[in-house]
């Protein structure tokens, strides 16, 4: 009877016991753990190009490759920022003047002379465009922090355009809203506009 009853009493006491204190244990962990701050995005990575003297940046993911500026074929009655189209293994891809486009001079082709491959978007369905810029720097990181929003004048580029501006070092980087920037259906629409101003 007496092993019974010391039997009954050690199980119970040991049950309790752990299951209580892990049971706490793990509310005290959980409790921590959301106390604790959220940790910042990894800095983004950015394809760093010049145009003129400035420094433009993309999002490394919508870029495909960069090919070395080639013969292009012009297309008649289109606007200035339109240079031309390329053959690219088998697929013609329009070039943007990324000069003209943002309301500069066209660019002149020089030895550094660059044709960025961008993944664009249109209607749901992946396209390609070529961005002619005047040589391209590097590949950066960029943090979050690290980029303040784009003023509200003095920039050379409409603002809409301008995704940020991103601190580097001692010096800022432009980094393009590809949305607007490069919007397929907008430029589309002013092709169209030129053509029936031409013709007209």
């Amino acid at each position: 009877m007496s092993e019974q009853a010391t039997g009954i009493g050690t199980g119970s006491g040991t049950g309790s016991g752990t299951g209580s204190g892990t049971g706490k244990g793990a509310k005290t962990a959980a409790g921590l753990m959301s106390m604790q701050p959220a940790q910042p995005a990894p800095p983004a990575q950015y394809l760093t190009f010049w145009l003129g003297e400035e420094v433009f940046g993309m999002d490394i993911r919508t870029v495909s490759e960069i090919i070395q500026c080639g013969p292009m074929a012009t297309v008649p009655l289109m606007p200035d920022f339109v240079r031309g189209v390329i053959n690219l293994r088998g697929k013609v891809v329009p070039v943007i003047d990324l000069n003209a486009r943002f309301g500069r001079p066209a660019a002149k082709l020089g030895k550094k002379s660059c044709i960025v491959i961008f993944d664009a978007m249109r209607a749901g369905e992946r396209s390609e465009l070529g961005l002619l810029v005047d040589a391209v720097s590097e590949v950066i990181k960029i943090a979050q922090a690290d980029i303040e929003p784009p003023p509200d004048f003095g920039s050379a580029v409409r603002r809409d355009f301008i995704r940020g501006m991103g601190k580097v070092a001692q010096r800022f980087v432009i980094i393009l809203e590809p949305d607007r920037a490069l919007d397929v259906a907008e430029m589309a629409g002013l092709c169209e506009a030129a053509q029936e101003s031409l013709t007209a």
